[in-house]
């Protein structure tokens, strides 16, 4: 019998629109299905309407600094709703281009959520669609501890449409979302804490660079409260939110935000009668091939639980379409990917931690440097930046970047192609800087700040 389509993608994201599209432009008849808004998590509630929150909560830092300049704009007033109503048509726009870019390339979007029938069909609604291949693009969610009181609290997908902001916010958890959006709100002027269960935030970065942040993020005004837990969350008769800690502390907010992870978004696909291997945390277990236990059935981007970043799924995406449609291409290289946090300051890094590259080396070449910005002098901003080089002490090789500062994302890209190149410092050395700028510093690190021997 034949299939309706070759290729079914379920999920919209960011991930499973380029691969319906790349599928498409190489002769595949391709649908998508998505029964939110297209984009997925990134457009819709993740890093395009964060990003435009970023930037909204640096303004009032910029007005601070104008000073120095020579500029004073009187007692500067912030909307909340306009903030949001602009985002949101900000992002009903994007809504458009994608589905714009779906259409021309001739891929039928099916909107509905989507349940497997058999190993080759699935129903949405009330219709049916059969695939030669089908595959789950279908991201993460929030997850949120089962606390008492945790109805009361909020994910990052309801942030982005708050009523109005609140005067006081506790942040639960460590990770790069937490500390974002822990920045946004302290930048707004709400009076901001930060509750983490272990003793630094960022696990996973580099740990010079996590002190660093979280004493910058300190004194930026965020209450960072490590090796603490909330326990109990009572709504108070005023709407108000009284906190229990695990200390045996008390504390009282308007908002908490829970930021503690994100799980796979698998629940009721139907994919367990298939035989579909899935992972303890409900990720879909997939080869090199991203093929699952089920060969014809296959998964992208952060359902799968390898690195939930969108460029990481649009590479995957575009790998399994030309795999399945166009020439085998060679297997996907998960190592040195830059990343960034848009904290306050911003992080950005690519390569090894100099935890996880003295494992592998043995003995390094440590570089850094920790200064005031030129634009915080004027400003009398006492805020810092840090540059860090990690060189594998045998061969010179540079083997990890790390920056915090402003625009250490857009300092840090360029880097990543010389990391992934396996640059020496030698050849980092001979390279003239731009002056005077904070990336600079990058090519003018000299002397080693220790040796690891």
């Amino acid at each position: 019998m034949p299939f309706d389509f070759d290729l079914l993608v379920i999920g919209a994201g960011s991930g499973g629109v380029r691969l319906a599209r790349t599928a498409a432009g190489l002769g595949a008849k391709v649908a998508v299905v998505e029964g939110g808004p297209l984009g997925g998590t990134c457009v819709n509630v993740g890093c395009v309407p964060k990003k435009l929150l970023v930037y909204a909560s640096e303004f009032p830092h910029m007005a601070q600094l104008a000073g120095g300049f020579g500029f004073d704009f009187g007692s500067p007033s912030f909307d909340w709703s306009r903030l949001i109503e602009n985002k949101n048509n900000e992002i009903l726009r994007l809504n458009g281009i994608y589905e714009n870019l779906l259409h021309k390339a001739g891929v039928e979007i099916i909107n509905g959520w989507a349940r497997f029938v058999d190993a080759h069909t699935i129903r949405v609604n009330a219709s049916t669609f059969s695939a030669r291949y089908v595959v789950i693009a279908t991201g993460g969610k929030p997850f949120v501890p089962h606390i008492p009181g945790h109805e009361h609290v909020i994910t990052s997908n309801e942030v982005f449409f708050l009523p109005e902001l609140p005067k006081r916010v506790s942040v639960v958890g460590g990770g790069y979302i937490a500390v974002e959006f822990a920045g946004i709100f302290n930048g707004l002027g709400v009076q901001t804490e930060l509750v983490y269960r272990r003793d630094l935030i960022l696990r996973g970065f580099d740990n010079e660079v996590r002190r660093f942040v979280s004493d910058q993020i300190e004194q930026s005004g965020v209450a960072i409260r490590t090796e603490e837990t909330i326990e109990e969350i009572h709504k108070q008769a005023d709407g108000s939110l009284q906190l229990n800690y695990g200390s045996g502390d008390r504390g009282e907010v308007d908002l908490v935000l829970c930021a503690t992870g994100r799980i796979p978004n698998t629940h009721n696909l139907g994919l367990e009668p298939l035989g579909v291997q899935l992972k303890p945390n409900g990720a879909v277990l997939v080869d090199e091939a991203f093929r699952s236990s089920v060969p014809h059935i296959l998964a992208i981007g952060d359902v799968i639980d390898r690195v939930a970043l969108t460029p990481v799924a649009l590479a995957e995406g575009m790998f399994v379409a030309h795999s399945l449609f166009g020439e085998t291409p060679e297997p996907l290289d998960y190592d040195a990917i830059p990343t960034a946090v848009f904290c306050q300051p911003n992080i950005a890094c690519v390569g090894l931690t100099e935890e996880t590259a003295v494992q592998k080396f043995g003995t390094l070449d440590i570089y850094t440097s920790a200064f005031r910005p030129m634009k915080h002098t004027l400003g009398n901003d006492p805020g810092r930046m840090f540059l860090k080089l990690i060189v594998s002490a045998k061969d010179q090789v540079v083997v990890g970047a790390h920056m915090v500062g402003q625009d250490a994302g857009e300092i840090v890209q360029g880097l990543a192609i010389a990391i992934k190149a396996g640059l020496t410092k030698r050849q980092f050395d001979r390279t003239i800087g731009i002056h005077p700028t904070a990336a600079e510093e990058f090519v003018t690190l000299r002397q080693p700040t220790r040796q690891i021997r």
